[in-house]
Protein backbone atom coordinates (compact mmCIF):
# COMPACT_ATOMS: atom_id res chain seq x y z
CA UNK A 1 0.00 0.00 0.00
CA UNK A 2 2.83 2.49 0.68
CA UNK A 3 4.54 1.28 -2.30
CA UNK A 4 1.06 2.65 -4.28
CA UNK A 5 0.93 5.41 -2.38
CA UNK A 6 4.32 6.69 -3.47
CA UNK A 7 3.99 5.88 -7.16
CA UNK A 8 0.34 8.09 -6.94
CA UNK A 9 0.70 11.56 -9.10
CA UNK A 10 1.00 14.27 -7.19
CA UNK A 11 -3.07 15.93 -8.26
CA UNK A 12 -3.85 19.74 -6.98
CA UNK A 13 -5.53 22.24 -9.15
CA UNK A 14 -7.80 25.53 -9.14
CA UNK A 15 -9.59 25.89 -11.92
CA UNK A 16 -9.59 29.85 -12.41
CA UNK A 17 -10.68 29.34 -16.11
CA UNK A 18 -7.53 31.25 -17.02
CA UNK A 19 -8.52 34.26 -15.25
CA UNK A 20 -5.39 34.59 -13.72
CA UNK A 21 -1.25 33.59 -14.56
CA UNK A 22 -1.43 30.74 -12.18
CA UNK A 23 -1.45 27.88 -15.08
CA UNK A 24 1.20 29.54 -16.86
CA UNK A 25 3.22 29.93 -13.56
CA UNK A 26 2.68 26.33 -13.14
CA UNK A 27 3.68 25.22 -16.90
CA UNK A 28 6.79 27.47 -16.63
CA UNK A 29 8.01 26.17 -13.16
CA UNK A 30 7.30 22.66 -14.08
CA UNK A 31 9.23 22.68 -17.51
CA UNK A 32 12.03 23.73 -15.35
CA UNK A 33 12.30 21.83 -12.94
CA UNK A 34 15.39 19.24 -13.88
CA UNK A 35 14.82 15.82 -12.57
CA UNK A 36 15.98 15.09 -9.01
CA UNK A 37 15.80 18.64 -8.49
CA UNK A 38 11.75 18.78 -8.53
CA UNK A 39 11.25 20.95 -5.41
CA UNK A 40 14.01 23.56 -5.50
CA UNK A 41 11.65 24.82 -8.83
CA UNK A 42 8.78 26.66 -7.11
CA UNK A 43 5.53 25.43 -8.51
CA UNK A 44 2.21 23.76 -8.21
CA UNK A 45 2.92 21.25 -5.45
CA UNK A 46 5.06 23.89 -3.33
CA UNK A 47 1.71 26.05 -3.63
CA UNK A 48 -0.62 23.16 -2.41
CA UNK A 49 1.84 23.15 0.73
CA UNK A 50 2.06 26.96 1.03
CA UNK A 51 -1.92 26.61 1.55
CA UNK A 52 -1.57 24.05 3.76
CA UNK A 53 0.61 26.02 5.74
CA UNK A 54 -1.71 29.33 6.22
CA UNK A 55 -4.82 26.69 7.04
CA UNK A 56 -2.71 25.46 9.55
CA UNK A 57 -1.07 28.57 11.39
CA UNK A 58 -3.12 31.52 9.75
CA UNK A 59 -3.17 34.10 7.04
CA UNK A 60 0.86 35.78 7.36
CA UNK A 61 2.53 33.62 9.46
CA UNK A 62 4.93 33.02 6.96
CA UNK A 63 8.14 32.62 9.83
CA UNK A 64 5.56 29.89 11.23
CA UNK A 65 5.12 27.61 8.48
CA UNK A 66 9.15 27.92 7.43
CA UNK A 67 9.79 26.41 10.94
CA UNK A 68 7.28 23.48 10.63
CA UNK A 69 8.98 20.47 9.30
CA UNK A 70 5.84 19.27 7.66
CA UNK A 71 5.85 22.29 5.39
CA UNK A 72 10.36 22.19 4.79
CA UNK A 73 9.29 21.58 0.69
CA UNK A 74 8.53 25.56 0.95
CA UNK A 75 12.37 26.14 1.67
CA UNK A 76 13.69 24.02 -1.16
CA UNK A 77 13.60 26.97 -3.66
CA UNK A 78 15.48 29.15 -1.60
CA UNK A 79 18.16 26.67 -0.64
CA UNK A 80 20.62 29.21 -2.46
CA UNK A 81 20.04 32.30 -1.00
CA UNK A 82 20.52 31.30 2.44
CA UNK A 83 23.37 34.11 3.70
CA UNK A 84 22.28 36.48 1.81
CA UNK A 85 21.50 39.96 3.74
CA UNK A 86 17.95 40.15 3.13
CA UNK A 87 17.27 36.75 2.66
CA UNK A 88 14.43 36.72 4.97
CA UNK A 89 12.96 39.50 3.83
CA UNK A 90 12.73 38.07 0.11
CA UNK A 91 11.76 34.42 0.79
CA UNK A 92 8.30 36.17 2.96
CA UNK A 93 7.77 38.92 0.14
CA UNK A 94 7.10 36.08 -2.54
CA UNK A 95 5.42 33.82 -0.60
CA UNK A 96 2.95 36.88 0.04
CA UNK A 97 3.08 37.45 -3.32
CA UNK A 98 2.54 33.93 -4.46
CA UNK A 99 -0.56 33.56 -1.79
CA UNK A 100 -2.35 36.53 -2.94
CA UNK A 101 -2.22 34.95 -6.23
CA UNK A 102 -3.40 31.75 -4.63
CA UNK A 103 -6.06 33.52 -3.08
CA UNK A 104 -7.15 35.57 -6.39
CA UNK A 105 -7.59 32.18 -7.93
CA UNK A 106 -9.21 30.50 -4.89
CA UNK A 107 -12.12 33.56 -5.16
CA UNK A 108 -12.56 33.01 -9.31
CA UNK A 109 -12.62 28.93 -8.97
CA UNK A 110 -15.70 29.78 -6.20
CA UNK A 111 -17.33 32.53 -8.34
CA UNK A 112 -16.73 30.20 -11.43
CA UNK A 113 -18.57 27.09 -9.60
CA UNK A 114 -21.74 29.41 -7.80
CA UNK A 115 -21.98 30.33 -11.57
CA UNK A 116 -22.34 27.23 -12.94
CA UNK A 117 -24.15 25.97 -9.86
CA UNK A 118 -27.23 28.69 -10.11
CA UNK A 119 -27.04 28.14 -14.20
CA UNK A 120 -25.98 31.84 -14.81
CA UNK A 121 -24.96 33.56 -18.31
CA UNK A 122 -23.15 36.07 -18.54
CA UNK A 123 -24.90 39.40 -20.74
CA UNK A 124 -23.36 39.70 -23.62
CA UNK A 125 -23.54 43.04 -23.85
CA UNK A 126 -22.06 43.68 -20.09
CA UNK A 127 -18.90 46.07 -20.48
CA UNK A 128 -16.80 42.91 -18.96
CA UNK A 129 -17.75 40.69 -21.61
CA UNK A 130 -16.69 42.95 -24.34
CA UNK A 131 -13.71 44.12 -22.23
CA UNK A 132 -12.76 40.30 -22.17
CA UNK A 133 -13.07 40.23 -25.76
CA UNK A 134 -11.14 42.69 -26.79
CA UNK A 135 -8.23 41.73 -24.35
CA UNK A 136 -8.38 37.73 -25.98
CA UNK A 137 -8.13 39.92 -29.27
CA UNK A 138 -5.19 42.03 -28.44
CA UNK A 139 -3.46 38.60 -26.91
CA UNK A 140 -3.68 36.58 -30.16
CA UNK A 141 -2.97 39.54 -32.01
CA UNK A 142 0.38 40.53 -30.07
CA UNK A 143 1.20 36.85 -29.97
CA UNK A 144 0.99 35.97 -33.56
CA UNK A 145 3.21 38.90 -34.73
CA UNK A 146 5.82 38.87 -32.09
CA UNK A 147 8.42 37.74 -34.73
CA UNK A 148 8.04 41.14 -37.51
CA UNK A 149 9.59 42.81 -34.81
CA UNK A 150 13.15 41.50 -35.39
CA UNK A 151 12.18 40.92 -39.03
CA UNK A 152 11.66 44.83 -38.78
CA UNK A 153 14.75 45.69 -37.23
CA UNK A 154 16.86 43.20 -39.27
CA UNK A 155 15.52 45.39 -42.02
CA UNK A 156 12.80 43.68 -44.43
CA UNK A 157 10.49 46.51 -45.48
CA UNK A 158 7.56 44.07 -45.77
CA UNK A 159 7.36 43.02 -42.40
CA UNK A 160 8.00 46.61 -41.17
CA UNK A 161 4.78 47.66 -42.85
CA UNK A 162 2.74 44.81 -41.39
CA UNK A 163 4.18 45.81 -38.14
CA UNK A 164 2.46 49.52 -38.45
CA UNK A 165 -0.18 47.86 -39.49
CA UNK A 166 -0.43 45.74 -36.79
CA UNK A 167 0.51 48.42 -33.87
CA UNK A 168 -2.65 50.44 -35.34
CA UNK A 169 -4.81 47.65 -34.73
CA UNK A 170 -3.71 47.28 -31.21
CA UNK A 171 -3.57 51.22 -30.29
CA UNK A 172 -7.35 50.92 -31.91
CA UNK A 173 -8.15 47.98 -29.27
CA UNK A 174 -6.75 49.43 -26.69
CA UNK A 175 -8.65 52.96 -27.54
CA UNK A 176 -11.98 50.32 -27.33
CA UNK A 177 -10.46 48.65 -24.40
CA UNK A 178 -9.98 52.54 -22.17
CA UNK A 179 -13.35 52.88 -23.42
CA UNK A 180 -15.18 49.64 -21.49
CA UNK A 181 -13.32 50.17 -18.27
CA UNK A 182 -14.93 53.65 -18.37
CA UNK A 183 -18.50 51.72 -18.42
CA UNK A 184 -17.39 49.36 -15.55
CA UNK A 185 -17.48 51.46 -12.29
CA UNK A 186 -21.73 52.42 -13.09
CA UNK A 187 -21.90 48.50 -13.47
CA UNK A 188 -20.41 47.68 -10.18
CA UNK A 189 -22.10 50.15 -8.39
CA UNK A 190 -24.89 48.61 -9.29
CA UNK A 191 -23.76 45.12 -7.65
CA UNK A 192 -25.85 44.49 -3.93
CA UNK A 193 -23.21 44.34 -1.13
CA UNK A 194 -21.53 40.77 -0.24
CA UNK A 195 -23.81 41.07 3.18
CA UNK A 196 -26.56 40.85 1.39
CA UNK A 197 -25.74 38.99 -1.50
CA UNK A 198 -24.65 36.64 1.55
CA UNK A 199 -27.82 37.23 3.58
CA UNK A 200 -26.08 37.97 6.44
CA UNK A 201 -25.08 40.48 9.06
CA UNK A 202 -21.48 41.96 8.66
CA UNK A 203 -20.57 40.70 12.32
CA UNK A 204 -21.85 36.91 11.26
CA UNK A 205 -19.26 36.92 7.86
CA UNK A 206 -16.64 38.41 10.54
CA UNK A 207 -17.37 35.49 13.12
CA UNK A 208 -17.24 33.20 10.60
CA UNK A 209 -14.01 34.29 9.04
CA UNK A 210 -12.21 34.76 12.29
CA UNK A 211 -13.26 30.83 13.69
CA UNK A 212 -10.16 29.12 14.36
CA UNK A 213 -9.60 25.50 15.20
CA UNK A 214 -9.63 26.31 19.34
CA UNK A 215 -10.14 22.70 20.69
CA UNK A 216 -8.79 19.45 20.05
CA UNK A 217 -11.14 17.91 17.95
CA UNK A 218 -11.34 20.65 15.24
CA UNK A 219 -7.55 20.41 15.32
CA UNK A 220 -8.16 16.59 14.21
CA UNK A 221 -10.48 17.84 11.75
CA UNK A 222 -8.33 20.52 10.44
CA UNK A 223 -5.33 17.63 10.17
CA UNK A 224 -7.54 15.41 8.22
CA UNK A 225 -8.11 17.69 5.37
CA UNK A 226 -4.14 17.07 4.59
CA UNK A 227 -2.83 13.75 2.88
CA UNK A 228 -0.72 10.89 4.47
CA UNK A 229 2.35 12.82 3.86
CA UNK A 230 1.35 15.63 5.71
CA UNK A 231 0.38 14.08 8.78
CA UNK A 232 3.50 12.43 8.83
CA UNK A 233 5.95 15.19 9.27
CA UNK A 234 6.64 13.88 5.23
CA UNK A 235 6.12 13.83 1.72
CA UNK A 236 6.40 10.91 -0.18
CA UNK A 237 9.84 10.81 -2.62
CA UNK A 238 10.74 14.13 -0.03
CA UNK A 239 13.41 14.54 2.54
CA UNK A 240 12.81 17.43 4.52
CA UNK A 241 15.74 19.80 4.67
CA UNK A 242 16.63 22.52 7.22
CA UNK A 243 15.26 26.21 7.02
Amino acid sequence: DSLEVLKRKFMFNIADGGFTELHTLWLNGEKAAVPGREYEIWHRRHDYWLLAGIVTHGYGRWQDIQNDIRFAIINEPFKMDVGKGNFLEIKNKFLARRFKLLEQALVIEEQLRRAAYLNLAQDPSHPAMSLNARFAEVECLAESHQHLSKESLAGNKPANAVLHKVLNQLEELLSDMKSDVSRLPATLARIPPVAQRLQMSERSILSRLAATAGNASNAAQLMAQFPAGFQGTTLPAFTSGPA
